[in-house]
């Protein structure tokens, strides 16, 4: 690889995006957006529903074994693992744990619904015993936060780079560059690294400045966090590349961009959790790498999960971005299929 050519074509692809004030705007913008509209939409943790967890090793909880099961407008989830209805119960995420076999339950010291909880069930087991847990609170916004960044990311990773080398193909300048010594390697590198530069710095300073706003929980290592976006963003931006890695229509690849796209911002846990979900869309969510990015972010940030913790999810996502790359690389055509 000849370093003066990839910076030439690196710095030409930089000097684009950034003249493109509205790109750039829309890139900044919208996410903000989201995040406020949901602060204010979810921002009040003062719900009229209760979630308790039920310490048991079946995965479905006999809701006519105990009467307080059958308590109306509770809801009751389940948990074989100590160890994490603790860490939820911490987090404000689950109101009151009961183990039902032991007589025992767990609370939060700081949690209003807790306390409420707890009232309801000594109605009905008057003799269990108390223990007691802290922790600071999650509020919706703070479990959002790291769907609406991967979001962005993938949009800004999918058509920042598949729009753009089609309008290259189509405009012929793809043709040019072939005349070049610039190989395809390069070119596509340069793309790459530019693109992840693009994004890293844009997700960096939305995060900054709702930060500011909202003083998101933040329990993980910002250099583990790190390392996740960026393994994240080359899985998307592969993508990307491989979707446009040889057409010359605009039209056609803009669709088949929408449909990589919309099954992430519908399937990856963007918006809601998928614990709970029918087991084939928990399968289809794991062919998906914005699944993997939003999982592992939100582990760091909200659950304080380091690397080692998260080998599945960064396993997932380096496979796929050597699978796309490999991929994009073997059907990269400088100008396209002819029509």
């Amino acid at each position: 690889m000849h370093l003066r050519r990839f910076f030439a074509v690196l710095k030409a692809r930089n000097l684009e995006f950034w003249r493109d004030k509205s790109a750039l705007a829309w890139n900044l913008i919208f996410p903000v957006l989201l995040v406020v509209g949901f602060a204010v939409m979810f921002g009040n943790s003062n719900k009229a529903e209760f979630k308790l967890g039920v310490l048991q090793q079946a995965a479905t909880i006999d809701m006519q074994s105990q009467p307080f099961l059958q308590t109306r407008y509770l809801e009751f989830v389940p948990y074989a693992d100590l160890g994490q209805a603790l860490k939820k119960l911490q987090h404000h995420q689950l109101d009151l744990l009961v183990d039902f076999s032991g007589k025992k339950y767990w609370l939060n010291d700081n949690s209003a619904k807790g306390y409420l909880a707890e009232k309801l069930l000594l109605q009905q087991l008057p003799d269990a015993s108390k223990e007691t847990v802290s922790g600071r609170q999650i509020r919706y916004v703070d479990w959002v936060l790291p769907g609406i960044l991967g979001m962005n990311m993938m949009f800004s990773c999918l058509f920042g780079v598949g729009y753009v080398l089609v309008r290259y193909r189509k405009n012929s300048v793809l043709k040019r560059l072939q005349a070049t010594p610039l190989t395809a390697l390069e070119f596509v590198s340069a793309q790459v690294l530019s693109r992840l530069g693009i994004v890293l710095l844009i997700a960096g300073i939305i995060y900054i400045g709702c930060d500011l706003l909202f003083d998101f929980v933040m329990l993980g290592s910002y250099a583990d966090l790190l390392v996740v976006t960026v393994l994240g963003a080359m899985a998307m931006i592969s993508l990307g590349l491989l979707i446009a890695s040889r057409s010359r229509s605009e039209e056609l690849t803009g669709g088949l961009l929408n449909m990589a796209s919309w099954p992430m911002m519908i399937l990856s846990g963007v918006w809601f959790s998928l614990e709970g979900a029918p087991k084939v869309l928990q399968w289809l969510a794991d062919l998906l790498p914005l699944t993997h990015l939003v999982a592992a972010a939100r582990a760091i940030m909200t659950d304080g999960a380091t690397l080692a913790d998260l080998h599945y999810p960064l396993s997932v996502l380096s496979v796929m971005t050597v699978l796309f790359l490999s991929l994009s690389a073997w059907l990269f055509r400088w100008q396209g299929d002819q029509r």
